[in-house]
């Protein structure tokens, strides 16, 4: 493989289609931060107390278009 530098590599990744992009971000992500499996497992009983939680009426949701006409009111 040719060596490449940083403006090279650059050009190369803004010339490539959107597929491989996201796929080279994942890619880059994973190699920054690997998968660790208590982490994995505590997103999961994190993500199951919140189901279980809008599921039991204890928390209500809030339509998304609501939520930005509010900032947007607050921030005007």
């Amino acid at each position: 493989m040719i060596a490449l530098n940083a403006n090279q590599l650059l050009a190369e990744v803004d010339s490539m289609p959107i597929d491989l992009k996201t796929k080279l971000i994942d890619k880059l992500l994973r190699s920054l931060t690997p998968n660790s499996e208590s982490i994995d497992t505590l997103w999961k009983q994190e993500i199951d107390k919140r189901v279980n939680a809008i599921e039991s009426g204890e928390v209500s949701l809030v339509d998304g278009n609501e939520v930005f006409r509010k900032i947007q009111e607050r921030f005007a």
